[in-house]
């Protein structure tokens, strides 16, 4: 059996939408076997299961936080701020998994990425207030609007880091990343239109920028069938989930047999 379960092990989540929770499908996986992260580091939606992975929610109370909150609601929407959605709305409803909204309060360290908007550059933050830092990590422009930490506007992580290895490589022995902003294959008919296109050369870019630190991780996760999964479909929120658990059961069977 592989000595992985000897070692310290951090964990690297990227951002990728509802495609995210495959992560909580290898966090399943990671439970069967045993397999435990000291470290957690996350960007986007990586950073929301970041958090609650630290913070000791099961698999269930995870899938249900993503399934009961509201993506799309009338009374979020908002004209008075740079986006379709007040991302400021949802504070009360992660209040509610992380009543303490303290990173010191979680069970592992965490880290966490937001980029920055107006100085142009990536922020860390693994201590102090925990649910304003959740929120613009995953503040996707322009459908969320950016959320103001220490009198500067924040959005999206992984509009500049979407697989945040950087705090965690070398506090650990081992590194497992899991990817879900997939690059596979397709067919000619995926690209009929300018938001195909948009689509696709954003995922290309996102990719070839994060491509090396993919490749640093001791163990990476990939799920190419995640693909067809709409960044914004809450319809894949189970699929996305089953295709994680499914692909990580496999890769760590074949990981702990070695």
């Amino acid at each position: 059996m592989s000595d992985i379960l000897k070692k310290s092990i951090g964990l690297v989540l990227s951002g990728g939408g509802v495609r995210g929770m495959a992560h909580i499908g290898l966090i399943r996986a990671m439970n069967e076997y045993g397999i435990s992260a000291e470290i957690v580091s996350g960007s986007s939606v990586g950073a929301l299961v970041g958090a609650l992975y630290a913070n000791g929610n099961s698999v269930t109370e995870m899938l249900s936080f993503f399934k009961e909150t509201p993506l799309f609601k009338y009374n979020f929407l908002t004209i008075v701020k740079p986006g379709f959605i007040d991302t400021d709305r949802y504070f009360d409803v992660f209040r509610v998994y992380f009543p303490e909204d303290s990173f010191e309060a979680l069970q592992r360290k965490l880290h966490v990425v937001a980029t920055n908007l107006q100085d142009g550059e990536l922020s860390y933050f693994s201590e102090g207030e925990l649910i304003g830092p959740l929120l613009a990590s995953a503040a996707l422009p322009p459908v969320f609007s950016p959320v103001e930490l220490n009198g500067k506007f924040y959005a999206d992580g992984g509009i500049m880091n979407n697989f945040p290895l950087e705090p965690i490589a070398d506090k650990v022995d081992f590194v497992l990343g899991s990817n879900v902003s997939v690059v596979a294959p397709l067919e000619r008919n995926a690209l009929k239109n300018s938001l195909q296109i948009t689509g696709r050369v954003t995922g290309l870019m996102i990719y070839a920028i994060n491509r090396s630190k993919l490749q640093a991780c001791d163990f990476l996760l990939e799920f190419k069938e995640l693909e067809n999964i709409g960044v914004l479909d809450r319809k894949g929120i189970e699929k996305a989930y089953l295709i994680g658990y499914d692909r990580s059961r496999s890769a760590l069977d074949a990981l702990l047999s070695e």
